[in-house]
Order: C-alpha cells, then sequence, then structure tokens
C-alpha cells in the first residue's frame, strides 16, 4: 500500500493542473431563455437557486439571457449553448423555431399539469429544435431529460454550467464521471492487450501493469478536482486528501483486475477493463454524493454501485475487444 501511496502523492502533487481546472470554471456560456413570461421567470429562479446566501452572483445571472420576437437577440453568439423556449399546452411554437434559425439547439418546454411527462429520447444538435412535456418546472421533473440533455449542449464547458447554476451540478458531475470512466476503460483495455501480445507483452506487460494504476488513478484524481470544481469550490490538489476513502479502494480493484487477467487469459481483458470503467464510476459518484449530502457513502452503497455498473462496462470491454479484432 506503501508504494501506491506514493504513486498517488506524486500524482497529486506533479500530474494535476489545478490552472487549467481554474481555466474551465472560467470559460463562458449562454442560456437563452424566452416564451410565457411567467415560465421564463420560474425557470430562471429554479437554474439560479442554491447559491450561498441566496446571494445570485453576477456572472452566474448573465448566463441566463431572456430573448423576444420584439427584441431581437445582438451580438455574437459564439457563446450560446441553448436555448429553451418555455410554453403551454396550444402555445405558439414560431419563436422556438426562430431560435433554431440561429443554429444552436432549442428545447422547448411545453408545462402541461395534467400530462404525463415525455420528451426526446436525444439531446438536439445545433439548428434543431426537441421538445419535451412536464407537469411542472421542478427540479424532479426536468432531472430525467431536460438537464441531461442541457448540459449535454453545454459539453466543454459543463464544469462553468455547474459551478455557476447549482441545480445542474449534479447533473454535470454525471457527465464528468461517465466520461472519466470511458477514458479508464480504455487505459484498462490498451494495458490487458499489451499483455497478451506475444513477445510485446513479455517486454512491456509489467510496465502497463503498473502505469495503468497510476495512470486510471489520475483520471480519478482529476475527477474528483473537475466535480469539486463544479460544486463551486475553488480546485486544490491538497484538499484531495479529505476524499481518499472514495479513492482508495480502486487500488483493490485494479490489483483484482490484473488477477482475473491471469487467470482467465482473453476473456480476462474486458474483465479488467470493466474494473477500471467500474472503480471510477464508483469514485464520480462517491465524491458527487459527499458533496451533496456532506458526508461519505458507506461501503454497502458503494458495492452496490460497483456491481451495478460492472456488467456494463464488461458490455462496452468486449465490444471495442471484438472491434480491435475486426481491424
Amino acid at each position: 500500500m506503501a508504494a501506491t501511496a506514493r504513486d498517488l502523492f506524486k500524482i497529486v502533487r506533479k500530474g494535476i493542473d489545478v490552472r487549467g481546472i481554474d481555466a474551465h470554471v472560467r470559460k463562458p456560456f449562454r442560456f437563452l431563455l424566452a416564451g410565457d413570461p411567467d415560465l421564463v421567470a420560474e425557470l430562471r429562479a429554479l437554474l439560479l437557486a442554491g447559491h450561498p446566501g441566496d446571494a445570485i452572483p453576477f456572472d452566474a445571472a448573465a448566463t441566463l439571457e431572456t430573448v423576444s420576437p420584439s427584441a431581437p437577440l445582438l451580438g455574437a453568439t459564439g457563446d450560446v449553448r441553448a436555448a429553451l423556449f418555455l410554453t403551454r399546452p396550444g402555445g405558439d411554437t414560431a419563436v422556438a423555431a426562430a431560435l433554431a434559425t440561429l443554429k444552436i439547439p432549442v428545447l422547448t418546454i411545453v408545462v402541461d399539469p395534467g400530462a404525463p411527462p415525455s420528451g426526446a429520447s436525444e439531446a438536439p444538435k445545433g439548428g434543431t429544435v426537441a421538445t419535451y412535456t412536464v407537469a411542472d418546472l421542478s427540479r424532479g421533473a426536468l432531472r430525467p431529460r431536460i438537464f441531461p440533455h442541457l448540459v449535454e449542449c453545454a459539453r466543454g464547458v459543463e464544469i462553468a454550467v455547474g459551478r455557476r447554476l447549482p441545480v445542474l451540478r449534479e447533473t454535470v458531475a454525471v457527465r464528468l464521471t461517465r466520461h472519466a470512466a470511458g477514458n479508464a476503460l480504455k487505459v484498462a483495455l490498451a494495458s490487458a492487450v499489451v499483455d497478451h501480445v506475444p513477445v510485446v507483452g513479455l517486454v512491456l506487460g509489467a510496465f502497463a501493469s503498473a502505469g495503468d494504476m497510476v495512470a486510471i488513478t489520475g483520471i480519478q484524481v482529476m475527477l474528483m478536482l473537475h466535480i469539486e470544481a463544479a460544486y463551486g469550490r475553488d480546485p486544490d490538489a491538497r484538499g484531495v486528501w479529505q476524499l481518499l476513502p472514495v479513492i482508495g479502494g480502486g487500488f483493490g480493484w485494479r490489483t483484482l483486475a490484473r488477477e482475473l487477467v491471469g487467470f482467465v487469459p482473453v476473456a480476462g481483458i474486458p474483465i479488467k477493463g470493466a474494473i477500471a470503467y467500474a472503480g471510477t464510476i464508483v469514485v464520480g459518484e462517491g465524491v458527487t454524493f459527499y458533496f451533496e449530502h456532506g458526508r461519505h457513502m458507506t461501503k454497502d452503497h458503494a458495492a452496490h454501485i460497483y456491481e451495478r455498473t460492472k456488467a456494463d462496462a464488461a458490455r462496452l470491454a468486449r465490444d471495442a475487444i471484438a472491434k480491435l479484432r475486426f481491424r
């Protein structure tokens, strides 16, 4: 365990780009709001709620711009990530179509208390409109589809979105976690494949097996810092130590992965990738739980997340190996 602790210390000390994280925090973005004035005001209040002391920072308020047909959008739209058009049943949707001409994604939200929730299965692309029906503009009603699609439209500035719009932080953390887990999966697969290539595996296998621990740990530490920044905390590598109970189990999972690879040669490759993926999911969800609730999740809770994720990760790993063989 001493060796792994030294590896982690080196990563935190030398491999963490705090300035890079701070640059992500400061990236500019805007969401346009249009439609029914009462609904626009309600959604704006929800998106800006949750700042300390209920004081809304200017840079947060500036990310939401209300537009209307009578007051056309002025200036460049390069930092506009999406538009949200709010209406009631039977409302005129011509404004949504007009917003789409700006080549930005448009999410039309129909608020209908008497209708079941529904909506697009995928986030809209630039210049297209996706329509959703919700009973109200509560966090619970918007969380299943609209929040994830809005955050997806803001890819590349997710940390800045979480920083300024607290209600979206949990959704941002989910997206950051899935992205990091995908990267961990790729590292583990690359290492496992090297282990099983004749001659190359004999020469490089030990280095790959040692290197993947450091690389995956680096991915997980950066994930923790990214989520921390999205939750409004200044990125600080020293602060990662309070989250070590979340990441510590990852070393055991990666050791188990290498053992499984040894016992089940080729089949072990997707197993190793699955464990790296699932372990990173546990880290991301564990850190998110910590910032949401102010305490660490229990071991049983973490184990449940891990087992839930492992099967999906194994499927992804097998697909990746099949593609490699095809090539």
